[in-house]
């Protein structure tokens, strides 16, 4: 699609479920042809509050290898797409985190008029999906940059029926991904790239 798109998936994930996701935002896009950068964010939670739990500690050690978001990951971006599970219907502490660093970059202008748009993982159905990326997005938005969602441009948004973002229940960690959302995730990515392709175009 595209050979001049550079897109940033930025996550944070305590048992691998976001991650998968952004794994898989990160592979359609390199398949659509844009230059990709993964990065989780730096993790938060005390050692033993990672290792109380048998699911976060194994996911932490599987995901070492990954590297730790940078603002300038953002700075050298045309697309970011943010991750995040849900946290009382409401951003990850870790993510936000991050996001609250971002202030010398916006004070310079340099994190308008590029492309957003998030994902969120929850351990219910009705558990803060469309709460949590509203909130996201309410950063984008000081940020003077272009959010770009899903919608319902495609027939794989009926079905996993959030407009907002690619969305996932967990179901306490017993639900895999599935189709549907690897669907979903292919489909918001492949939107976005598209978008700042013609953006960076002049179209």
């Amino acid at each position: 699609m595209t050979t001049n798109v550079k897109l940033a998936v930025i996550y944070y994930s305590s048992t691998g479920f976001s991650a998968e996701i952004a794994k898989e935002i990160a592979a359609a896009a390199d398949k659509a042809g844009a230059e990709v950068r993964l990065r989780k964010v730096a993790e938060l939670a005390p050692e033993a509050a990672i290792a109380s739990n048998e699911a976060w500690a194994a996911h932490a050690a599987a995901s070492a290898d990954i590297p730790v978001a940078q603002p300038s990951d953002v700075e050298w971006a045309d697309v970011v797409i943010f991750g995040t599970p849900t946290r009382f219907g409401n951003v990850s502490s870790q993510l936000k985190q991050f996001i609250d660093t971002l202030g010398g970059l916006w004070a310079a202008g340099k994190l308008a008029d590029k492309v957003y748009s998030g994902f969120v993982t929850t351990a219910t159905a009705h558990g803060g999906q469309e709460s949590t990326l509203l909130a996201l997005y309410n950063s984008i938005h000081h940020f003077g940059g272009l959010l770009v969602v899903p919608g319902y441009t495609d027939p794989v948004k009926f079905v996993d029926g959030n407009p907002y973002g690619t969305s996932h229940v967990d179901a306490q960690g017993t639900n895999a991904i599935d189709e549907t959302t690897r669907n979903s995730a292919y489909h918001q990515t492949e939107r976005a790239i598209r978008i700042a392709s013609a953006l960076k175009s002049g179209r």
